[in-house]
């Protein structure tokens, strides 16, 4: 069902629904962030900051107490940035069902040690 590296698991909890019962949209997108950061972070052997976060659509909804699991795969290279696509899964708590709940595109630039933009290409192997 998914493309790329799973990056990211995680259970919905009580304290992570909206108003209405469902799993907050907003729980779904940092998940996407933190695993799509592991990923830039690794590729670019280094730091690498969100400066960006685009295309996002919820296809699906997930209930506390599902599993979530997150993929991403790198997109795109730029001189001194990292786009990430990101895709994020609900298993059902009791099931093996599986439902594609998000996605969504982050774009992160490399930092150096003094917090300054620095090139990709040197970085990555």
């Amino acid at each position: 069902m998914s493309k790329g590296e799973l990056t990211i698991r995680a259970t919905a909890m009580p304290t992570d629904l909206n108003p209405y019962g469902g799993v907050f949209g907003g729980w779904l997108m940092s998940q996407m962030a933190l695993g799509a950061g592991s990923l830039a972070s690794r590729e670019g052997k280094g730091k690498a900051v969100v400066v960006s976060a685009t295309d996002f659509a919820f296809p699906g909804a997930m209930q506390v107490g599902d599993e979530l699991s997150v993929y991403c795969a790198v997109a795109a290279i730029g001189n001194t940035s990292l786009t990430i696509t990101a895709e994020a899964i609900a298993r059902e708590r009791n099931g093996e069902a599986e439902t594609k709940v998000a996605q969504g595109t982050f774009k992160f630039v490399l930092l150096d040690d003094n917090d300054r933009p620095r090139a990709v290409a040197a970085n990555r192997a």
